[in-house]
């Protein structure tokens, strides 16, 4: 029964190791489909390796010593992820030149090591299991049977529970404590690998989390939810030497920010754009917002338009309850909360707006592909009134490499929308930049006068992109939107 017991923990390990990886690498390297078939690929490749070499050795003189051993040097590269992670990919990030690359390297390096041992331990078991050659297909299937139930296991108990309530350094320490035990179970008399691994734990465990906040400053927080690992930490705005509170999921990007002195005010250039609804839809009533993060439009919103009725659709309500603990988020009677999905929100809702703005980020470049594809985008425009308009963040530059994803988006709009326009945020006559860019959709055929009393408006207005838009890309459609591909870059 020992041996049954240790392939189980030991297949629930990988599969937890694999859930756990995913949100390790996302703030970094982000969470596309890119680093998904990179961790794939070689954990299984890493599997395939330790199925092979656990194999080998078996044949020439199998002990529970030596499975002991392996077990334990799983035990000790799980904790060495969680000492090494953040200073690996913060550097893969910015040397690696490429997303495909950076995600490959970044699985090999932390998670090929304990993978393959650990598939090194069920062919080493079957050996150790078996008696006689009559019971050996038995012993084979009943043995990967068990691994694989821990795997299933393991799977649920990471994104049901682990993830979302003990957060990614946890979780590997925890993971490597279940392998040291293991470990002694399959050498229930070795007193060196006891206390060599009660000894590794402790060294590490008080490493791990102060390396990483060294990493990305003092009052760091890093919070894992069902969703997303979330960051929020102050720091000071540039240009003017203001404080800032920003909350992230990447420890050098900033998806919101708020200014402690006046929490109400918008800290960051793109959110100010969205005040050209006053321009493009002046008697505006109602407002949807797709993605909530930091709430900083919605409270600029709520203090600034008295007569304005605005929903907020939010996958994840750690977000808002972060928004509400950091970020000054109050309950208000014309605030609206919906805690779901922003396409499932489109395809059932029934309501009209006067404006439809888009907020929503898988990581810290890259739009969920579901939210760009031509039908999402008839969602959004069914959902306006019939002058009503939609304006939709966007990070891309417009020509290049860098601008494939903006030109599949305006090229998605214009099947769908009458006008299409696209305010560059930071510099309007750079095309190559990567910025962020704001495309404003509006559902009215008569063309607006760009012109606004408002001094702030009418310089914003001046950053219409009056340039030409290369028709190199077609339409997103949700049977083919290659997202991922289109912005696997760093910046």
């Amino acid at each position: 029964m020992m041996l049954e017991i240790i392939v189980f923990i030991c297949g629930a390990v990988v599969m937890i190791l694999e859930m756990v990886g995913s949100r390790i690498l996302a703030p970094y390297l982000g969470s596309s489909i890119v680093v998904w078939s990179s961790l794939i690929g070689i954990i299984l490749g890493s599997l395939s390796l330790g199925y092979w070499w656990g194999g080998n050795l078996a044949d020439r003189n199998p002990t529970y010593r030596a499975l002991s051993l392996i077990i334990f040097l799983a035990a000790t590269f799980t904790t060495t992820i969680a000492f090494s992670k953040a200073a690996t990919l913060d550097y893969l990030q910015h040397y690696a030149g490429s997303i495909h690359l950076a995600s490959s390297l970044a699985t090999l390096i932390l998670f090929a090591p304990p993978s393959t041992l650990l598939g090194m331990v069920t062919p080493y078991a079957v050996r150790l299991k078996i008696r006689n050659l009559q019971e050996a297909g038995r012993t084979v299937g009943g043995l990967y049977a068990i691994s694989s139930i821990g795997s299933i296991l393991g799977t649920f108990l990471a994104g049901f529970f682990l993830i979302a309530f003990l957060g990614t350094t946890n979780i590997l320490f925890a993971l490597a404590l279940a392998l040291v035990l293991t470990s002694l179970l399959a050498s229930l008399r070795d007193r060196l690998l006891k206390g060599a691994g009660m000894i590794l734990l402790i060294a590490f465990w008080s490493g791990a989390h102060g390396y990483e906040n060294y990493l990305t400053g003092v009052g760091f927080h890093d919070i894992d939810t069902q969703y997303n690992r979330i960051f929020v930490y102050p720091s000071i705005e540039a240009q003017t030497g203001r404080p800032l509170l920003i909350m992230a999921t990447h420890p050098k990007a900033v998806q919101s920010a708020m200014y402690p002195d006046d929490p109400v005010e918008l800290a960051i250039d793109y959110t100010r754009y969205y005040q050209l609804i006053e321009v493009f839809k002046p008697d505006f009533k109602r407002i949807l917002m797709l993605g909530g993060g930091g709430y900083s439009f919605p409270k600029f919103a709520l203090s600034h338009y008295p007569e304005a009725r605005i929903d907020v659709v939010e996958i994840d309500p750690e977000v808002t309850a972060l928004a509400g603990r950091f970020f000054a988020l109050r309950d208000d009677s014309r605030l609206s909360i919906f805690h779901e999905d922003a396409r499932s929100f489109l395809n059932a809702q029934g309501k009209k707006y006067d404006v439809v703005l888009g907020d929503t980020f898988t990581s810290h470049y890259s739009i969920p592909f579901h939210l760009s594809t031509v039908e999402a985008v008839r969602r959004m425009h069914d959902a306006l009134v019939d002058d009503g308009v939609a304006l939709v963040n966007i990070l891309a530059s417009i020509d290049g490499k860098d601008g494939r994803f903006l030109r599949a988006e305006y090229a998605t709009f214009k099947t769908v929308f009458s006008q299409v326009y696209l305010f560059p945020v930071a510099d309007p006559h750079d095309s190559w930049r990567w910025q962020n860019v704001m495309l404003v959709a509006l559902k009215a055929k008569s063309e607006p006068s760009f012109k606004s009393d408002d001094p702030t408006l009418a310089q914003r207005l001046t950053h219409l992109w009056t340039g030409p838009i290369a028709e190199d890309l077609p339409p997103l459609m949700d049977d083919y939107a290659p997202v991922d591909y289109y912005v696997s870059f760093f910046k």
